[in-house]
């Protein structure tokens, strides 16, 4: 997925590592609560973004973001349990909330924007 929308591309290329995160968890660690949990609301940030494009207004555009920063930050919770309980190596967990912090910037940054603040 190429596009000149940085939020977009990033957040599918994180929805894919979700995916096979999903995958690792259940064909090898045998997990699979957390780690649905975890490719519900890894996903639903891109499809939220994704969604925004098509708002009927302002405020629809403003209220998807908000929703896909809200999935962020749940998913941010997913992947620091998922690390501290040793599903996955704190290499693994870092680099994965890496990027989801930073997807969570770039839409507190939009986000702020939109509402004046």
């Amino acid at each position: 997925m190429k596009s000149d929308n940085p939020i977009k591309e990033k957040s599918y290329a994180f929805a894919r590592r979700c995916v096979r995160l999903y995958r690792y968890l259940c064909e090898e660690k045998r997990e699979y609560v957390l780690s649905k949990q975890l490719l519900r609301s890894g996903t639903s940030i891109g499809a939220n973004i994704a969604e925004s494009q098509f708002g009927q207004s302002r405020d629809d555009f403003a209220c998807k973001l908000s929703i896909a920063q809200k999935e962020a930050g749940e998913t941010e919770f997913w992947l620091k349990l998922l690390g501290d309980e040793g599903y996955i190596t704190p290499s693994q967990a870092e680099d994965m909330l890496a990027d989801c912090r930073e997807l969570i910037k770039m839409l507190q940054s939009i986000t702020k924007k939109l509402y004046g603040k």
